[in-house]
């Protein structure tokens, strides 16, 4: 049975599942399936991110209430907008917020071990720590780790606390921290931001394994470039908190790959 089909759950238990997306249409379908297989989430806010393809029409097909952004406005606003949207649905008993990444497909249902540590009185933020990605060849998925450090550097060095993956966009949260951390740090500084901010002020905060998996960025021009703004986001955010370690990470030149000498 799925998630959304069990009225007998306690709204005061009851998760919003909220999926920024931007130009998902291949995968976001297969995504809010699986995320109806959840127990306990019984609404899933897809927030159309200013797509240029039919992610909004693929969403709203597989049973999720989308909102859409005119333009693309970045992650953080994303949140922010499913977040009001779940908002205006529960009045006075707020749902606890599930946020997972649009590229999930069917590893989705993993996400399930971050509910029950928010929903028991466990933890105000669960953060979902996932496996290693490889590549055909064996190699490992993703960039060089400096983005990752930078952000646990920071969030250390605001917290005393240093996350294994802080840049882990599956999180479940009480609307209560959700709340207590609006208004969100701009683009891909959220989620080093969100730990920060919650941790100050004394929330919470779980990292917990799940077995999902995502597209990994590539090593080419554009998954360099992607690195070098999801770098400056991340410094951004630690900058504004007073947590930007002490020679934190390369510079921007150094994020883009040089072309070969002729």
């Amino acid at each position: 049975m799925s998630g959304h089909d069990l009225p007998s759950e306690p709204f005061e238990r009851a998760v919003a599942c909220v999926i920024p997306a931007k130009d998902e249409a291949e995968r976001i379908a297969a995504t809010v399936d699986a995320v109806h297989k959840i127990i306990g989430v019984d609404l899933v806010v897809v927030v159309d991110d200013g797509s240029a393809d039919g992610t909004a029409e693929a969403a709203e097909r597989a049973g999720a209430v989308v909102v859409r952004h005119a333009r693309n406005r970045g992650k953080a606003a994303a949140m922010e907008t499913g977040a009001a949207a779940v908002a205006e649905r529960d009045g006075a008993r707020a749902r606890h917020l599930l946020f997972l990444d649009a590229d999930l497909t069917d590893s989705a249902t993993a996400a399930a071990p971050l509910i029950e540590p928010v929903q028991s009185g466990q933890a105000d933020m669960t953060i979902g720590t996932l496996p290693m990605q490889v590549r055909a060849d064996g190699s490992k998925a993703g960039g060089h780790g400096f983005v990752v450090r930078l952000a646990r550097a920071g969030i250390e060095e605001a917290t005393g606390w240093a996350p294994e993956q802080p840049l882990s966009g599956q999180r479940c949260l009480t609307r209560v921290a959700f709340d207590a951390a609006v208004p969100l740090a701009a683009g891909f500084g959220v989620e080093t931001a969100l730990s920060i901010d919650l941790g100050r002020k004394g929330f919470r905060i779980l990292e917990v394994p799940i077995e999902v998996k995502h597209r990994a960025t590539g090593t080419d021009l554009r998954g360099q470039l992607h690195r070098g703004r999801q770098y400056l986001h991340v410094r951004r955010a630690l900058a504004a908190r007073s947590a930007l370690p002490a020679g934190s990470g390369p510079s921007l030149r150094s994020l883009i790959p040089r072309k070969p000498a002729q």
